[in-house]
């Protein structure tokens, strides 16, 4: 039996030489590797920078004497569905777990789920993006667990972005392939024309917003929900950022100030408050309600105020934020001293008093 001699090493330079038989499987080179050099699961590549393929034969996959591969570890990634789990493991693999009709079993694409990169999960279904630029979906179908209908447009997509019940598809050419329910962005003909050099999405419950290159907005979905942005389509331009709650979205321009539109109670509404949303640098969301965080230091708040958008409050002490964090009904605002401002709902964390 014919053996070849292989230097393992991981990227901090620590190796182990392997000896291993010609017949084996780069599978079994890998798993030899990681027990020699006490890591956790990882990926082979070679020194053209090739991932190399567990079922193959190693004389396939051109393994030789003194060749040099190294082990890419990566971290345990884990995305939810409301009664499931899945982890993408540092091979590339993936497993899932909790009801099968909220994704929890992937077995029937199980043979399908190596390389995987990404993970996205809508209410009811994962779809992972693999390392080909491909995807795969499981779960509850009328949720995006079946890609079938688009799955010929599937190629070279780069990251998926989930509504409650939909997926959308940002493609390494920049247009955008959407499925799952129709009502939470799942159908996008009526803007697919639009839908050219999309830069980033972002989703709320029932809809999705796209940045163009060029700054504009493209909004699909459920109209009620920030779906239709047409009310305000001429101020979106030069947009750099969108946030969103369930139902509306929060637009960042690239003059700092802020253009809204959807549910008019969790935010889509700003009016109140637009004379003060000048110099935004960022925005945070709870499902109801915007905090936005101005150049100075200070914040503002709009949206429903048992979601946080309130913060009259507590408004003399919201100065000099560092950072702003939202749970489902408060918000947590930490200042240059270190010490953290709360407001909002009390069953959802506003009342920090018994640890500050």
């Amino acid at each position: 039996m014919a053996f070849v001699c292989v230097n393992a090493v991981l990227m901090s330079g620590r190796g182990t030489w392997i000896t291993a038989r010609c017949d084996w499987t780069v599978g079994e080179l890998k798993r030899q590797a990681q027990n020699s050099l006490q890591t956790g699961r990882g990926i082979l590549v070679n020194t053209s920078g090739e991932f190399l393929r567990d079922e193959e034969n190693l004389l396939d996959a051109g393994v030789k004497m003194g060749d040099v591969v190294s082990l890419h570890l990566r971290e345990v990634h884990i995305a939810a569905t409301t009664n499931a789990f899945c982890a993408v493991l540092g091979d590339g693999r993936v497993v899932s777990w909790g009801d099968s009709k909220y994704g929890g079993d992937c077995s029937s694409v199980s043979k399908l789920l190596k390389d995987v990169k990404h993970i996205a999960a809508s209410f009811a279904a994962f779809a992972a993006v693999l390392r080909n630029g491909s995807v795969v979906a499981w779960g509850n179908s009328g949720f995006g667990g079946n890609i079938g209908p688009v799955a010929h447009q599937l190629g070279n997509v780069e990251r998926i972005i989930a509504s409650c019940g939909a997926f959308a598809a940002i493609c390494a050419d920049g247009s955008v392939v959407t499925w799952g329910h129709g009502s939470h962005g799942g159908d996008s003909r009526a803007v697919q024309h639009q839908l050219r050099n999309v830069r980033e999405i972002q989703a709320a419950h029932m809809s999705f917003a796209a940045i163009i290159d060029d700054g504009s907005v493209v909004t699909w979905g459920n109209p009620l929900h920030g779906g239709d942005s047409s009310a305000v389509e001429d101020s979106l331009r030069n947009v750099h950022t969108i946030q969103a709650t369930n139902g509306a979205f929060a637009a960042i321009r690239s003059d700092g100030t802020v253009v809204t539109w959807g549910q008019s109670k969790q935010g889509g509404d700003s009016r109140a408050v637009q004379h003060s949303l000048q110099n935004v640098q960022k925005i945070q969301a709870s499902p109801g309600a915007f905090a936005a965080l101005l150049g100075n230091g200070s914040v503002v708040t709009w949206g429903h105020s048992d979601h946080g958008g309130d913060s009259s409050s507590v408004q003399d002490q919201l100065v000099h934020v560092q950072q702003l964090e939202a749970s489902f009904g408060a918000f947590a605002a930490v200042l240059g001293d270190g010490s953290v401002v709360t407001w909002g709902n009390p069953h959802y964390g506003s009342n920090s008093n018994w640890v500050q």
